[in-house]
């Protein structure tokens, strides 16, 4: 793609926005960098952009700033029917995802990770195996540094974690390997219904070929019916035993496919639960459709100490054991994170609602949570939904709720930070909930 000389708007000055226009400008293109926050706002922002050729264009939306562009291409924080992006359209001024516009700068196949929950997980173990294996790997997207940023290295491959806002504008995106891991509700909050946001996820496989590979899970009903919509090769991956395919058997991930086996015992994984089973099923899939040899993959699935603010173990304070799932940001993940312990537990939850119907959680929050303790802006409507199943109490914040959680728990429980919500009332992001949880827990 030839880019110097072209004139582009790139919207929102987040993370994704600063770094593509960073890309840009780099490259001899005219960058107008808009935000509807203002210069004062946006302060540090413009400063890790100094030095650099980008027009601002801050504090508000005017229709006119698409006059003469050749691209707009929004951040993932910017919705579809934001004003800019809506005109763009109308005057066939072409829409880039950023995760579009870099693989146009990127050689290499790249495997792409997406699903509702367990992206990060899946997408740090593939990355793990594929360098394990001695490939030279980037792993980014959605989990960290925007695949941008990896355009002119010298890369073997590349990993991406994706999610639903990156693959709205998609066209000619096309992974090597695509894995969709699972969808439960979320995002409610900016899509119009549930079927908008599936189709979001679905497009991860729209430019793929016979040629390419899709990683589906077959114990998902709604990832398992894209199978008949796509043009990819399809390796399934699921807990019951299949002739073809990845499952788990006897304590082991067990690879099977075009008549050859391999099985990869995880006596001493150091992640557990069923949704990390089903996240390292996921990767061991991905790592085989990318060659990669079992020493490799097994060394990964052994060595691997899980992520950050995902059923991150913290202390043990009195008996008391306290888990940080700050990731746990909708219902679908609060519900594997609550199967992954015998019970019982002391839940803390609440944030910003996403739009999601909570009652998936209703079987576990009666068997496991002994204790229910919401805070933050959804706290009411969480109670609402869930608060006569168990013992519930609604509180203003986190300091409160873990305060209460302490005061409360007993010996052999469990007190578990999984949020169901986003953090945006009272937080920047999940990791500072997550962090600002830890450090908590260890002042207790």
């Amino acid at each position: 793609m030839e880019v110097a000389g072209k004139k582009i708007l790139v919207l929102g000055l987040a993370r994704t926005g600063r770094e593509c226009a960073r890309f840009l400008a780099q490259r001899g293109v005219q960058v107008f960098l808009s935000d509807l926050r203002t210069e004062a706002e946006l302060k540090p922002e413009m400063e890790t952009l100094s030095g650099l050729p980008i027009q601002y264009r801050l504090g508000g939306e005017e229709l006119a700033w698409v006059n003469g562009m050749d691209y707009v291409v929004p951040s993932p924080g910017v919705p579809m029917d934001n004003r800019l992006l809506q005109e763009a359209v109308r005057r066939r001024i072409p829409v880039l995802s950023e995760i579009e516009l870099a693989q146009r700068f990127l050689p290499m196949p790249l495997v792409a990770i997406t699903g509702t929950n367990g992206k990060s997980t899946t997408t740090t173990l593939i990355g793990l195996m594929l360098q394990a294996a001695g490939l030279k790997t980037f792993v980014g997207g959605n989990i960290g540094t925007a695949l941008v940023s990896f355009a002119g290295g010298d890369w073997q491959w590349g990993v991406a974690e994706i999610s639903s806002f990156q693959l709205e504008w998609v066209e000619e995106f096309r992974p090597r390997i695509a894995v969709l891991l699972n969808i439960t509700e979320d995002h409610l909050d900016r899509y119009a219904d549930f079927a908008a946001y599936c189709a979001a996820k679905e497009r991860i496989f729209a430019a793929q070929t016979k040629d390419d590979v899709a990683v589906l899970n077959r114990d998902d009903p709604l990832v398992w019916a894209v199978r008949g919509r796509i043009a990819a090769q399809v390796v399934s991956f699921g807990f019951g035993e299949v002739s073809d395919g990845v499952f788990a058997k006897d304590g082991a991930v067990v690879w099977r496919r075009a008549g050859k086996e391999e099985t990869f015992p995880l006596a001493n994984a150091k992640i557990q639960g069923v949704h990390n089973v089903e996240n390292m099923m996921a990767a061991v899939a991905a790592a085989k459709a990318a060659g990669i040899e079992r020493s490799a993959i097994q060394q990964v699935l052994e060595t691997f100490p899980g992520l950050e603010h995902r059923l991150e173990f913290v202390r043990e304070k009195d008996g008391v054991r306290y888990f940080n799932d700050s990731k746990g940001t909708n219902v679908g993940a609060v519900v594997k994170s609550l199967a992954s312990f015998n019970g019982p537990v002391v839940l803390l939850a609440g944030g910003v609602d996403k739009g999601g119907d909570y009652s998936p959680l209703n079987d576990e929050v009666k068997r496991k949570v002994r204790r229910l303790v919401l805070f933050g802006a959804a706290k009411k409507i969480i109670a609402s939904a869930l608060g006569s199943l168990t013992e519930t109490v609604v509180v203003d914040d986190l300091a409160a709720a873990l305060a209460d959680a302490a005061a409360h728990a007993r010996p052999g429980e469990v007190v578990l930070l999984s949020p169901a919500c986003s953090s945006f009332d009272q937080f920047n992001n999940y990791a500072e909930r997550g962090r600002r949880f830890k450090e908590l827990v260890r002042a207790v």
